[in-house]
Formats: C-alpha cells, structure tokens, sequence
C-alpha cells in the first residue's frame, strides 16, 4: 500500500512581501512538525490578488520566494508545491508555481497557462491579461510516490490539460487556486470532482483563506477528491491546516475496475500537444 501524507496550508497572508514570506515560513515549519511528505500551499501569496498590482511585486526568477521554498523544503526535507507566486522575466509577468524535492531542489515550474478574463453579470469582473503573460507548459514531475501534475486555478477549467497530464503519467494533480465568492460556490467543488472522476485521480485545489479586508475574497475550502470523484476533505473560509493521507494505490485500483482511460476510441480521436 502506497501512501502519501499532505499538510495543505489555507493561509491567511498579509503585508508586504518580506512579511508574508515570514508568515509562510512559519506556516511551513507548523506543518513539517506533523511530518507530512508533502505541504502545498496556495496561489499568488507573495502580493495581493490584484491584477493592477501583479507587476509591482512580481519578482525575478530565482528571487525571494523561490529561495524561502527551496530552504524551507531543505530545511524540513519535505516535497514542498510552493503555490504560486508573481514572477516577472524577459519584461513580462507571469503567475508562476513551483515544487521543490526534499533537497531543496526545484522539481517543477508551471506557468498559468489559461488568464483568468471575466466578466459574469452580478459578479465577478477580473482580467489578468492587463498584466500576465499566459504560460504554454504542460506540467509534470516524478516523485518517490507517483507521477504528479501541476496547473493553478482556472486551468482546471479545461479539461484538455487535465487529460494531457493524465496521459503523461499523472496519477495526482496539485492546484494551487483562488476562486472567488462567485465562482468558488458555483463550481469549485464541482470542478475538482469532474476532474478527479474524469481523470481517475487524485486532485489537491490549495486556495488562500478568506479575506474580508482585502479587494479580492478568496472563497477558501481548500479540497482533496480522489480518483472515484469523492471529496476525501475539505475546508471552510478560515484559515487552516489540514493534513490527509492519501492511499496511492486507489488510482490503479480505480482504472482496473472502471477502465476509462483504456476504453478510449483512439482510432477514432486523439488529444495531443502542438509543439
């Protein structure tokens, strides 16, 4: 029996950039004390989820953050998705997330692949594009325990890239996310459960704590499915840390029992990537 133990941080961060970072790295040592091998953390939280405000905190590639999670990582030796932080290179702004090995080693790097640009009537009204440059990466990595995937928040809207990380090995998907008190209550469950279902995977959505002082209210419940689409834990608003054990072998037994991916009609439609 193949497991894996997560601590997922639903945090709370405020300040400035060097004041979060404190925060994480105290939020990170919390849950290393609970010997998970794996901590995730949520999405955008070195700055404000603020679309006008991305370039202002956005940092260099191999900056503060990366530096935080690569030591903390090190330092507790821990798998460690670091959420997803404002990252600016080559004159652009990206939303960027990584994972780092128990060495401290960067294993993965995603970039927001799908801008978040919308404009739902009584609701919502965000547009990333302003100040983000999308990504064009499908991400995966190997770890002790399973292929894993990486995408952040509205990716998981397509589920293209769900399938094209599935067919690539993935038998987990982590999702560093921040959806909002529109489309958190429509579809954030929803969406985790059609992708786990869907794919025959574990998926990990890691969302920041609501917060009822800043612009943006993050809807929170940061959510763990399983490969027959259950809701193995989820959260409230507030912010929190969870730990699960997930049982791995659960998506081998899934795919045998009810061999989706295998009774795909290949001879008749395929889904590959444009180099």
């Amino acid at each position: 029996m193949k497991k894996l133990r997560i601590a997922i941080i639903q945090a709370l961060l405020r300040g400035s950039a060097q004041e979060r970072g404190a925060q994480v790295r105290a939020l990170v040592q919390q849950a290393a004390a609970l010997k998970p091998d794996l901590v995730t953390l949520p999405e955008i939280w070195n700055g404000p989820y603020q679309q006008d405000l991305f370039p202002s905190f956005a940092e260099p590639r191999f900056g503060p953050s990366w530096q935080l999670l690569s030591e903390l990582a090190a330092a507790h030796g821990i798998w460690l998705s670091g959420g997803s932080i404002a990252e600016r290179e080559g004159g652009k702004v990206y939303n960027t997330a990584y994972v780092f090995d128990r060495t401290g080693k960067e294993a993965a790097r995603h970039r927001k692949m799908h801008l978040f640009d919308i404009q739902i009537t009584g609701g919502q009204h965000f547009l990333e594009s302003q100040t983000l440059t999308a990504g064009n990466e499908v991400t995966v990595f190997d770890t002790e325990f399973c292929r894993m995937g990486l995408c952040i928040c509205y990716d998981l809207r397509f589920p293209e890239l769900a399938r094209l990380m599935v067919d690539r090995g993935a038998k987990l998907i982590l999702v560093p996310a921040a959806f909002n008190m529109t489309t958190g209550p429509a579809h954030w469950e929803l969406l985790f459960r059609q992708r786990a279902v869907d794919n025959q995977v574990f998926c990990i959505g890691t969302s920041p704590a609501r917060d009822e002082a800043a612009s943006y209210h993050a809807w929170g419940h940061s959510i763990v499915t399983d490969p027959w689409g259950r809701v193995v834990t989820q959260m409230d608003a507030e912010e929190a840390l969870r730990v699960v054990e997930l049982d791995l072998d659960l998506v081998e037994q899934i795919r045998a029992e009810l061999p989706l991916l295998a009774h795909r009609r290949t001879d008749l439609y395929r889904l590959v990537q444009i180099p």
